[in-house]
Order: C-alpha cells, then sequence, then structure tokens
C-alpha cells in the first residue's frame, strides 16, 4: 500500500515540475537568466526518475 500512495504522490510531483518547467520557458522567453530553465528541466528530471523508480517498484510486487 505504501508504494501505491508514494508512486501517487511522484505523480503529483512531475506534474507540479511540469507546470514549474513551463514557468521557467515563459522567464526565459521574456529575458530572464538561463539558469531558470535549467533548473525547471532538473527537478523534472529528477521528478520523472522517481516516478519511474516508483512504478518499477509497484510491477515487481512485494519483495517480502
Amino acid at each position: 500500500m505504501t508504494h501505491r500512495i508514494s508512486a501517487l504522490i511522484s505523480a503529483f510531483g512531475v506534474l507540479a515540475s511540469v507546470m514549474l518547467l513551463v514557468l521557467a520557458v515563459r522567464e526565459y522567453r521574456s529575458g530572464v537568466s538561463v539558469l531558470w530553465l535549467v533548473a525547471g528541466a532538473v527537478i523534472f528530471l529528477s521528478a520523472s526518475y522517481t516516478l519511474m523508480r516508483d512504478v518499477r517498484r509497484l510491477r515487481t510486487g512485494p519483495t517480502s
């Protein structure tokens, strides 16, 4: 059950990171530093990796 909750939280994290990445792209187009774009991309990639890890854990099933 805890693996399902963790995957659900990770899915919401990916959703939030996508919104942050969209905001970073808009800010970059308006002339802000490229660091906003890099930070948004790093956060999105880390949230995606976490979701992928949680989904893999769900697929393997219980370990004990």
